[in-house]
């Protein structure tokens, strides 16, 4: 079965949000993805200006008259033009290639688990070519319960994983940094 996943990208800051998921897309759930992300207070398009999009028939009149009430202008781009949105073409190939190509996804509750889990990924773990290979928002340091630091952390059942190299106390830093040859901290073990 295929399913369309709606998702919106913010061109300047490289930030995604899954807007939905759903294998029949008809007009009255496009028109409620439009309320969705239009809300004043918490709508991932409240505070953008421009909404470029291609010239699906799922972005009909309904869809396109509540982008236009909450005072976006929008950009529909020329047809068969995949270059003019090159940055969310990418995004595509990337969910593609580095989780769902390489998970069985068995229905929508499963699409809807993975694609969260890697939009996380990409914003708190993972560098970026286009921001001079920075991380988009860094996680806060994530600390097991007995206080030890974690080495790596794994998403989706360790497809994709992120590795943190930190600190806990100055011994293990001396041993990371080779200043001491003593490994005998129960932290560094």
């Amino acid at each position: 079965m295929t399913y369309d996943v709606v998702f919106f990208l913010h061109l300047a800051s490289r930030k995604v949000h899954v807007a939905g998921v759903t294998s029949h897309p008809d007009e009255r759930w496009m028109v409620q993805i439009a309320r969705n992300v239009t809300m004043a207070d918490w709508g991932v398009l409240s505070s953008g200006q421009y909404l470029i999009h291609d010239r699906d028939s799922k972005y009909g009149p309904a869809f396109q008259r509540i982008i236009d009430e909450a005072g976006l202008t929008r950009v529909p781009l020329p047809p068969r033009s995949p270059n003019l949105h090159a940055s969310a073409e990418r995004w595509v190939r990337s969910v593609k290639e580095e989780a769902l190509s390489r998970l069985i996804l068995c229905g929508e509750r499963a699409l809807q688990y993975a694609l969260p889990e890697y939009v996380a990924h990409v914003h708190q773990e993972r560098p970026h070519q286009g921001t001079g290979k920075v991380v988009l928002r860094p996680a806060p340091d994530h600390v097991t319960k007995d206080g030890n630091p974690l080495r790596c952390r794994a998403r989706l059942g360790g497809l994709l994983k992120y590795y943190a190299c930190a600190a806990a106390c100055m011994c293990c830093l001396d041993v990371r940094m080779g200043t001491i040859g003593d490994t005998s901290c129960a932290k560094t073990a």
